[in-house]
């Protein structure tokens, strides 16, 4: 599952509903490939193939909100739908505070999954592309030294004290050193000024929550 184009996974324990929803999808040009568990599905999905899942709420062992949770946590590029024939108002709510595009009680009309599924493609690639964009960023900070990194630090958390003299004061080197550092950090994170520098690393804390760019 390495190829990036965008393919829709089926996850249902009923074999009639995969297959009906196999064909009318098929049919209408998607890329389908099929799993009658949540383990399954796992078991075969590499975390990087970008998609929709329509997914089936109430199967037994992992529920389909256990794997909406497990996705959610690895930060794969994928849009959910789920599908169940006894939801309720309290399961809806949970998977679509999860990040749901949508909860559809079976039956249900497949153009109505069909227009749902376009959505939640376009949405699944936009997480894809977000996410290499900030692997992109990571890798750039992944190349500065140790002392390049508590520079990159300390502009970051002191954006008025950013001169190679106050940076130089701060940890003890000379401006000169500093300045040698800054010339190959700014070289290093493809920018060209401290603005830039800042910015790129509040696009990264944005895209990875909790993380710091200089580790």
């Amino acid at each position: 599952m390495s190829d990036t184009d965008a393919v829709v996974f089926i996850v249902d324990d009923d074999k009639d509903i995969r297959t009906s929803l196999t064909r009318a999808l098929r049919t209408r040009g998607f890329t389908v490939q099929t799993f009658d568990s949540a383990q399954a599905f796992l078991d075969a999905y590499d975390g990087e193939q970008p998609g929709c899942v329509v997914l089936d709420f109430g199967m037994p062992m992992m529920s389909g909100l256990d794997l909406q949770e497990h996705l959610n946590a690895k930060r794969c590029p994928l849009a959910i739908i789920f599908i169940t024939g006894h939801g309720g108002v309290p399961e809806s709510v949970l998977a679509m505070k999860a990040g749901a595009v949508d909860f559809l009680e079976k039956p249900f009309r497949q153009a109505v999954l069909v227009d749902l599924v376009e959505t939640a493609l376009d949405l699944s690639r936009e997480k894809y592309e977000a996410r290499e964009r900030s692997r992109g960023i990571k890798l750039r900070f992944d190349r500065l030294t140790a002392r390049e990194e508590e520079i990159v630090a300390r502009m970051i958390s002191n954006p008025a004290e950013v001169s190679s003299k106050e940076i130089g004061n701060y940890l003890g080197i000379s401006p000169r050193t500093v300045d040698h550092h800054r010339a190959r950090i700014l070289e290093k994170l493809e920018v060209s000024s401290v603005v830039e520098l800042i910015d790129l690393a509040s696009k990264l804390k944005e895209a990875t929550p909790g993380d710091s760019p200089n580790r």
